[in-house]
């Protein structure tokens, strides 16, 4: 046997709720207020409510008055006459309590007429509301389907995006690598260059420092020609001094050539960097977006599984 749903307590409740509202206490508003629930039971279970508290608040019966049980008991004489009226009397009473039975009867006959007149119009409007909701269920089920279709071509599209934008990252990362291996081999020639060129200058500074004591000592050997001496050490250290200064300007524009290719080298090396982190940025935002659509999809699947 299937267990009641609703408590009396919970369908009393809608009951007077419906009654506060001004609307017709059915079995289908009940059902409709509540949640649930059989509406006959519903129905039933409000009616039976009303006959209590109209059974509860009935008018007690009205006792024999004084002054009748005092003329009984005081006449017996006319006994037989006031028998015989009293008879007429109950029998009137009779007759009326009779017809106002049938009348309550053709009026509750009327009242439960009325009242499935209104269930049968609650009905109606219910299978009106239920209709409705089942287009517009029929409605949802349709755009979810249509956005399912929609995010599963965007999921593709994606995906075909992402492997593209992977591609892209592994040639910028190879870019990268043979730059910076390209920047390395640079920068060691760069050195070498350096280190020969202060070799030279240093042996230059060398040679010249022999000259000039070479040209010291025969200053000092020879006192008597020291004016012509003077004058060929003045042209020898001009030279030597000429020929240092211009040696060591060419190593000093070697070795600034030399710098601005390593700047440009590391240059492209950063260049380089920027790019390949700039393809990382870019493939995990296609990512979180490829993961925001699948959750996404999930999402619509269950509802469509819901509805």
């Amino acid at each position: 046997m299937r267990p009641v749903e609703f408590t009396p307590e919970q369908i009393i409740e809608a009951g007077h709720a419906l009654r506060d509202a001004g609307r017709n206490v059915t079995g289908f508003a009940l059902r409709q207020r509540i949640g649930g629930g059989n509406a006959s039971r519903l129905k039933q279970v409000w009616d039976e409510y009303v006959a209590a508290q109209s059974t509860a608040t009935a008018e007690p019966i009205a006792e024999l008055p004084v002054e009748v049980a005092e003329q009984v008991a005081g006449v017996s004489s006319e006994l037989t006459e006031r028998i015989a009226q009293l008879a007429a009397e109950l029998n009137d009473r009779a007759v009326k309590a009779a017809e106002r039975r049938v009348a309550e009867v053709v009026r509750a006959a009327g009242e439960q007429r009325e009242q499935a007149e209104r269930e049968l119009a609650d009905a109606a409007q219910t299978v009106d509301d239920l209709e409705a909701q089942l287009d517009t269920v029929k409605a949802d089920v349709d755009a979810l389907t249509q956005r399912l279709s929609d995010t599963q071509d965007e999921k593709q599209a994606l995906a075909v995006q992402l492997a593209q934008m992977k591609e892209r990252l592994t040639a910028s990362e190879q870019q990268a690598k043979a730059a910076m291996e390209q920047h390395g081999a640079e920068q060691a020639r760069a050195q070498q260059a350096i280190d020969r060129l202060r070799s030279e200058l240093d042996a230059i500074r060398a040679d010249a420092a022999e000259k000039m004591d070479a040209l010291r000592t025969e200053l000092s050997e020879s006192k008597a020609q020291m004016k012509a001496a003077e004058q060929a050490l003045a042209q020898q250290r001009q030279l030597a001094e000429t020929a240092l200064a211009d040696q060591h300007r060419q190593a000093e524009r070697e070795a600034a050539r030399l710098t601005e290719r390593v700047a440009a080298a590391e240059a492209e090396r950063d260049s380089a960097r920027e790019g390949a982190e700039r393809a990382r940025e870019e493939s995990a935002k296609q990512t979180g977006k490829l993961e925001a659509l699948e959750s996404q999809n999930a999402e619509l699947l269950a509802a469509l599984k819901g509805r």
